[in-house]
């Protein structure tokens, strides 16, 4: 089997999408590979995006959801 190869464009796209993760491209790669580039990009901005969220708007504790 021919190893797999990147064109230099989706290696940058693979290292940027390793950096907002914090993981190792070699990790992200096997969501790429399952999902691809456009569901990985979506998935981690969207995952930014309501981190930054909670952060700002705070969350509410799990007891108190399920006593409501």
């Amino acid at each position: 089997m021919k190893p797999l190869a990147l064109s230099p464009a989706d290696q940058q796209r693979l290292e940027k999408l390793a950096r907002d993760t914090g993981r190792s491209p070699r990790s992200m790669m096997r969501f790429v590979l399952r999902d691809g580039f456009e569901y990985a990009e979506w998935q981690v901005r969207e995952s930014m995006a309501a981190e930054a969220e909670a952060a700002r708007h705070g969350t509410i504790p799990n007891e108190v959801v399920m006593r409501e």
